[in-house]
């Protein structure tokens, strides 16, 4: 229990921005559900926010913390198990997340690999879940 209250405060800045993207989709006619411990947001701003990513509409879902954005229903369900592979990197990095998930695709891209796809945080996730 202690554990996993800390968990949620490590990875508590970026939850609360997606909390708060995520009520603003509510607002627009999104709508959210809660599964695994995540909260996940999908339709209105939600749907907005992901398709303006770098990689565009074919994001299918983006992870801030313990709360995920998705296009739609069925991207979450797509999605569900590679964005908990982010929520538990979330977990790991806290506050530090994303610097070092931006850094890795720097550091990948000027190394001539792709900056979302061979980013090691990107790996992990496709690793578990393709």
């Amino acid at each position: 229990m202690i554990r996993r209250a800390g968990r949620y405060a490590w990875a508590s800045p970026y939850t609360a921005l997606g909390l708060a993207v995520g009520l603003v989709a509510l607002a627009t006619g999104g709508r959210v559900r809660r599964l695994d411990g995540v909260l996940e947001f999908s339709g209105g701003f939600a749907k907005w926010v992901v398709r303006r990513l770098p990689t565009g509409k074919n994001t299918a879902a983006f992870t801030l913390g313990h709360t995920v954005l998705g296009q739609t229903i069925d991207s979450l369900d797509f999605a569900h198990t590679h964005e908990l592979v982010h929520v538990r990197q979330f977990e790991r990095w806290g506050p530090l997340m994303g610097p070092a998930y931006l850094g890795a695709s720097v550091w990948v891209w000027l190394r001539g690999g792709r900056a979302y796809r061979d980013n090691p945080f990107e790996v992990e996730a496709y690793r578990i879940a393709p």
